[in-house]
């Protein structure tokens, strides 16, 4: 990756961690979980609504409070972008891309197209210990989204430990 595109994917992330979008949690929401990681402190609650659409499940809002690093942060802000107002099965396939770029070890090409700012973190792939802080916010948005598809689920969850 060039250097010009290092700055750029900083910068991204920089924005997102000092003007997050939909930060601050909020009702209405059918799930809410508390994930951490363990290896650096970072924490998210995180709360998904979903609202009947066209095509099946469509996610309302995302919202969210956290602490941590600017990666954990930024990928908050940047993963609710893109799900908000998606259907769930598509928000559930950004989830599975945003998943293999970050786990593609710095080899995986970005879709822009369907991560838009999500690309910032093709770097971040390169390095193993800040990967859990990127996906942290994403994994916890999966698991709310698979207890709020459940009519069994619990209404709030606590997970902590290793990322799933």
């Amino acid at each position: 990756m060039s250097t010009e595109l290092d700055n750029l994917y900083q910068e991204i992330i920089l924005d997102h961690y000092k003007n997050p979008h939909h930060k601050g949690l909020r009702d209405p929401f059918e799930s809410e979980v508390h994930h951490v990681n363990p290896t650096c402190g970072d924490e998210v609650t995180l709360r998904v609504h979903l609202a009947d659409g066209p095509s099946g499940a469509m996610v309302q809002d995302v919202s969210y409070d956290s602490v941590g690093c600017s990666i954990s942060q930024a990928s908050a802000s940047v993963m609710a972008d893109l799900v908000i107002g998606k259907p769930v099965d598509e928000a559930m396939s950004i989830h599975q891309t945003f998943l293999e770029l970050m786990q593609g070890k710095g080899q995986v090409e970005p879709d822009e197209d369907v991560l838009e700012d999500g690309i910032a973190f093709a770097g971040v792939a390169k390095f193993p210990a800040r990967v859990k802080c990127a996906l942290l916010s994403w994994m916890a948005w999966k698991d709310a989204t698979t207890q709020a598809r459940s009519d069994t689920a619990p209404a709030v969850t606590d997970v902590v430990g290793e990322n799933r």
